[in-house]
């Protein structure tokens, strides 16, 4: 533009004419590229697209915007001169004030996201936000276990359901609390999961098959248990009018990439176990409207001890295998991770629950803190300082193609979470669990998922609702051919 008044200043133009090349010229482009971003989707679907896509997207339709002008231009006839800086000029113009509005208006809904948080807990009106009663789905488990104490010391009232496939003992902490309602039933169950719903605020929905190697050992159990049982408690929720709803998700949708990831990266999932949990969060996303505002945790890779520890995941096993067996066998240890302490996801989930809605409501969060992310050959190098005796040893790949470090930024910064565990904190409670007597056997099945789930398998077999349901009609026609033959 200012090139234009420059060359009009050295051939003599009325400043008349200047001003209607250099100020309406670019007025009436500017308004032509509103309608076209909106036709082209980008109002609409612009949500869909990966952050790193965004600025391209924006500049090839400004382009567009720009040679549609011209040719309106043309075809109207106008007596509009247009020089070649000015051409460019404006282009470069549009496309920045586009790009500069879209980075402006996330500026400031987070601005005012922020502000919102920090005015309600500054003036402790997230009591407000904060639900009474709170049902617990799969809370006996790893992060659950853990969960239950910490919403029992903050005065909810909660309702547990789960099948306690691994004993009572990971509740045994709170076990008779006057607050905690114990529900023994499979969270698969209508009927057991319309009668647990009555009188509840929210939802935390922990319960699924967890990890890679447990989801492989049947898919049609798995996507029954992670997705059909997850719609069917979400419709269920939204039907008794519960707005809060709080799912457990997974970084492992992240597979593999070697960028560092947020919550609108792209997903590449490499295993059933984070395709299922990305097929529900997708379910749970379109099922949202101004009554129903689910929310997404994605949590990292998890370690140390809870009511129900694991020794299926790499920090704990890598720690168990140093003290027990001496060596600390590393396959992979170029793949990064991002990995949270079990007692900070289970916090993370807490804090969800007292964000106000209009924070938390229909977004997706990564759980766990920048300085989390490791190599695992990082991580065995960390142990190793530990267990100074264990031999160190860097395989090959074991198959397992995930490789991803996640950014934790947008949890931190909407509701204050803040990890309060390191990797060493929780490496040395493994150890002084070992130490105390605690863990003898790290390799029992009560402490993997698939193992355990393997035994299922081999006693009862992992039924489906729809291979149950058939079992009762085979049994109901047993029992009637033998009550006709008596």
């Amino acid at each position: 533009m200012l090139v234009g008044f420059a060359f009009g200043a050295e051939t003599g133009k009325t400043f008349g004419a200047y001003a209607a090349e250099n100020v309406v010229s670019p007025i009436s482009l500017l308004a032509i590229c509103l309608p076209v971003f909106y036709f082209v989707g980008f109002y609409t679907k612009g949500r869909a697209y990966s952050t790193s896509y965004k600025p391209f997207f924006v500049a090839q339709v400004s382009a567009l915007a720009v040679l549609g002008w011209g040719f309106l231009l043309f075809m109207l006839g106008r007596n509009v001169e247009s020089s070649r800086s000015l051409v460019m000029s404006t282009g470069v113009m549009s496309v920045l004030l586009t790009v500069g509005a879209r980075i402006w208006s996330m500026v400031w809904v987070k601005v005012n996201q922020k502000s919102m948080v920090r005015s309600t807990a500054s003036a402790g009106a997230f009591d407000e936000y904060r639900p009474k009663s709170v049902l617990v789905i799969g809370g006996a488990g790893y992060i659950g276990s853990g969960l239950l104490k910490k919403l029992l010391d903050k005065g909810y009232r909660v309702r547990l359901v789960d099948a306690f496939m691994f004993g009572e003992e990971p509740i045994a902490q709170v076990a008779g609390h006057e607050n905690l309602e114990v529900v023994r039933a499979d969270f698969r169950q209508i009927d057991k999961i319309v009668e647990s719903m009555r009188g509840m605020d929210a939802v935390v929905h922990l319960g699924a098959i967890v990890g890679d190697p447990a989801c492989a050992l049947d898919e049609d159990f798995t996507i029954e248990v992670n997705l059909m049982a997850t719609q069917m408690i979400a419709e269920c929720a939204k039907g008794f009018g519960i707005q809060k709803f709080i799912f457990a998700s997974t970084c492992s949708v992240y597979g593999a990439s070697d960028e560092v990831l947020n919550e609108k990266s792209q997903l590449n999932p490499v295993s059933l176990y984070a395709r299922s949990k990305i097929a529900c969060e997708r379910v749970l996303l379109e099922m949202q409207d101004e009554k129903f505002r689910p929310t997404i945790l994605r949590f990292g890779t998890v370690f140390g001890l809870s009511g129900r520890t694991r020794f299926d995941l790499v920090v704990n096993l890598l720690t168990a295998k140093a003290i027990v067996d001496g060596k600390i066998t590393v396959f992979g240890e170029d793949q990064w991770r991002p990995f949270v302490h079990v007692d900070d996801a289970s916090l993370a989930v807490a804090t969800a629950l007292e964000a106000p809605l209009e924070v938390i409501g229909g977004q997706t969060f990564n759980v766990g803190a920048d300085e989390g992310n490791y190599t695992l050959g990082q991580v065995g190098r960390l142990i190793q300082k530990f267990v100074p005796t264990a031999e160190l040893i860097a395989s090959g790949s074991d198959g397992d193609r995930r490789n991803y470090r996640v950014d934790f930024s947008k949890i931190r910064n909407l509701i204050g979470f803040k990890t309060q565990w390191t990797l060493e904190m929780g490496v040395k409670q493994v150890i002084e669990a070992f130490e105390a007597g605690k863990v003898t056997d790290y390799n029992a099945p009560q402490y993997s998922n698939v193992k355990l789930l393997s035994e299922e398998a081999s006693s009862k077999g992992l039924q489906t609702e729809a291979q149950r349901l058939r079992n009762m009609v085979e049994e109901a026609a047993y029992d009637q051919g033998i009550l006709r033959t008596n």
